[in-house]
Formats: structure tokens, C-alpha cells, sequence
């Protein structure tokens, strides 16, 4: 890796380690997502960086893909999980945590378990490691708290504009013998759940990623979906970023776009049995004897 890559990469770890601590420190039950939403924008956008994807808050059986929409009058309730990912120009950090803002913090256990399960992955993390022990540690402290890891959930390499980028890390021991590499960089991202362990869609997120450039007749459409694919190549979007800059007519234009497949729409994944779920993720570096956390 040369030395001007992994500067950018330590930068977005330190902006989005900086940025989840900023939404820590703001988030309060009862608070609209819609403002944590664009408060943390606010502060990464000061910082010099942009969004990997949009937040996301997703709320107690909601795992991911959640983000508030521009018209969300959704509040902060619940296991509230924060899932945060920066980009230093496409030099990804991808960090999560989970918050408990119930009165009695009944999810205490259940935030502890992934947290632990994360540790305990990063502990024995370095080149030549078979990804299925990675799984089998994740596992085992989940099991250990008397909680299912969602097994399909995984963590995932990264690279430059690419968010999942080929290997996948297990939440449970897949019997995979692929190896980590020293240089690959890596999210870590142990998900727990009361429940059976797996997810399945949900609703409509209003998050999308750029597909392919297919032809629509609507003239808005082409215009919207080349500003698209310059501004966030195959990275996720989320609507509320477009009806910020092209107002309504955008969601007409990303219906047509998604009809003609020119764009994916994530489905925001709910726990199959909707228990609630933890999740807790880092991104590192493998290095040559271990590894460097770059986002926590």
C-alpha cells in the first residue's frame, strides 16, 4: 500500500471514530432521526469528508438499512444502532455502535455481547488466519452471552469507491479456509440478536446505489442520474440527499430510474422473528503481525 493511500485511509478512520462520538453525544430518546441525520452530515461535511453511505439508524428488529427519509418523523427510541461510514476521496471507514435508550436499559446485555464478539475478533486477527476462525470467535462470545450472532449479516473488505469489495467476514464459522492478506483492510461487524439469528427484507429504505447507465426517456431522469453516478459512483445514496439539491421531482426520477434498473433500492433488513438486535463494527488494516484499527 503506498504511503499516500494509507494516509487517506487513517483519515477517514479518524473523521468517522470523530463523527461517532459527535452522534453519541447528541443522540436522546425521543430526538427525530431526521436531526441526528443531519447533524452528523453537518459535522462530517466541516471535517473535509463525505459520506461512504447514508447514515444509518436503524431501531430495535431493524438490523440495517435504515435512514430517514426528507419528510421522517420518525424519533429515536429503542435499541438504536448508529452505522456510520466516511469517505476521504473513496477511502472508506465503515464504524457501528449500538445505544440503549430504553429507561431501564434492557439491551445492556445484548450491546455488551456484540461489542465483546468484536473485541475478541480483533484480538486474533492477522495475515494467514482463516476467515472461519474470525466467525467461530464471533460466534462463540455471542453464544456465550446466550444471544444468536445473525449469521446472515458479515463483515467485508474494502476498497478505493468500493464498500463491499469480494471477501466477506463471517458472523459464525462458514468452514471457509480463504486466508486475510497483510494490507487488506477489513469492517469487523458483529451483529447479536434474542432472536433466531437471521434476517430477512423489510420495507423500502429510500438508500439506493448506482447500477448501470440505461437510457430513460424523462429528461430530469438522465440529468438526475448522471449527477448520480459522478457524485457517488457505486457508492449508496440516500433520496433525501437528492430532494435536498433537486427538490420533489427527484423521487419521481428515481422511481423511473429504479423501473428501468438503473439503480438498486436496499430493503431495510429486519430480524426474521423481530427481536432486537446489537451490532457493533471497526475497520482495520491487517498488518504484518496483527492489525491497525483505523475506525472504532
Amino acid at each position: 500500500m503506498k504511503p499516500e493511500e494509507l494516509e487517506k485511509w487513517r483519515k477517514a478512520g479518524k473523521i468517522g471514530s470523530e463523527a461517532m462520538e459527535y452522534a453519541k453525544s447528541i443522540i436522546k430518546p425521543g430526538m427525530k432521526l431526521l436531526e441526528i441525520a443531519e447533524k452528523v452530515e453537518a459535522f462530517v461535511e466541516k471535517k473535509g469528508a463525505k459520506f461512504a453511505f447514508p447514515i444509518n439508524l436503524s431501531i430495535n428488529e431493524i438490523a440495517a438499512h435504515s435512514s430517514p427519509l426528507s419528510n421522517d418523523e420518525d424519533l429515536a427510541h429503542g435499541l438504536l444502532k448508529v452505522d456510520l461510514g466516511i469517505s476521504v476521496d473513496g477511502y472508506i471507514s465503515d464504524l457501528a455502535c449500538s445505544i440503549d435508550l430504553t429507561e431501564t436499559k434492557e439491551h445492556k446485555k445484548l450491546i455488551e455481547a456484540s461489542q465483546k464478539a468484536l473485541d475478541e475478533a480483533l484480538r486474533i486477527i492477522k495475515p494467514g488466519i482463516e476467515i472461519r476462525e474470525i466467525g467461530k470467535v464471533i460466534q462463540k462470545t455471542i453464544s456465550s452471552y446466550g444471544y444468536a450472532p445473525i449469521v446472515n449479516l458479515s463483515g467485508h473488505e474494502l476498497k478505493q469507491y468500493m464498500l463491499h469489495a469480494g471477501l466477506t467476514i463471517p458472523n459464525y464459522d462458514n468452514q471457509s479456509d480463504t486466508k486475510l492478506k497483510e494490507g487488506q483492510v477489513l469492517a469487523i461487524e458483529p451483529f447479536a440478536t434474542t432472536g433466531q439469528g437471521m434476517v430477512q427484507d423489510g420495507k423500502p429504505s429510500g438508500i439506493y446505489k448506482f447500477e448501470v447507465k440505461h437510457l430513460v426517456r424523462d429528461n430530469d431522469s438522465r440529468k438526475i442520474l448522471d449527477f448520480i453516478e459522478e457524485e457517488y459512483k457505486e457508492l449508496p445514496f440516500t433520496s433525501r440527499w437528492l430532494v435536498k439539491k433537486f427538490g420533489s421531482k427527484s423521487l419521481f426520477a428515481l422511481r423511473l430510474l429504479e423501473k428501468a434498473n438503473a439503480l438498486h433500492h436496499f430493503m431495510q433488513l429486519i430480524e426474521k422473528t423481530k427481536m432486537p438486535v446489537s451490532q457493533a463494527e471497526a475497520t482495520i488494516l491487517v498488518t504484518k503481525d496483527g492489525c491497525e484499527v483505523l475506525a472504532k
